[in-house]
């Protein structure tokens, strides 16, 4: 629960601050839980929504693009390099992304949610998570390609 804290708000402390909140909130809260789902599942979600919220009070600007018609996910043939980079280094680079990047990122690719659901919780539209995703794709490979760069 503290690993989904801490990626969602990027802060070891507010990670600290939301991780106890969520589980005086779940304890305060545990007549509410009716046993449909893994209780670890419904932990999670209680954290990872206030995680959220905490983000959201930051006032994160995601840019709208509720006209963008086509989420161009090809890649220039020059940019097709193999790099080899460890968890460490990924890990490094997603924290350097910009928040509304981070956030939808997080979301998509390491807490598995689509991004209706994402849109929701965010209260963007999907068109804006599906762009942010694809923006911090390419934001990601660039963070990564300079940092090997630098290293080599």
């Amino acid at each position: 629960m503290y690993n989904v804290c801490l990626r969602v708000t990027n802060n070891e402390m507010e990670a600290e601050d939301v991780l106890q909140e969520s589980f005086v909130s779940a304890f305060n809260h545990i007549h509410s839980y009716k046993g449909t789902a893994a209780f670890g599942s419904w932990l999670k979600r209680i954290t990872l929504n206030n995680a959220i919220n905490v983000v959201k009070k930051r006032r994160i600007e995601f840019q709208q693009v509720d006209d963008y018609a086509d989420f161009d996910n090809r890649y220039e043939e020059d940019e097709e390099q193999d790099f080899d980079y460890d968890v460490r280094q990924v890990k490094s680079a997603i924290e350097l992304l910009p928040e509304g990047y981070r956030l939808v990122l997080t979301l998509y690719l390491i807490e598995g949610y689509d991004h209706k659901e994402i849109a929701e919780i965010l209260e963007i539209t999907e068109s804006t998570s599906k762009s942010q995703f694809n923006r911090s794709k390419k934001k990601l490979k660039e963070i990564l390609k300079q940092q090997f760069q630098n290293a080599g």
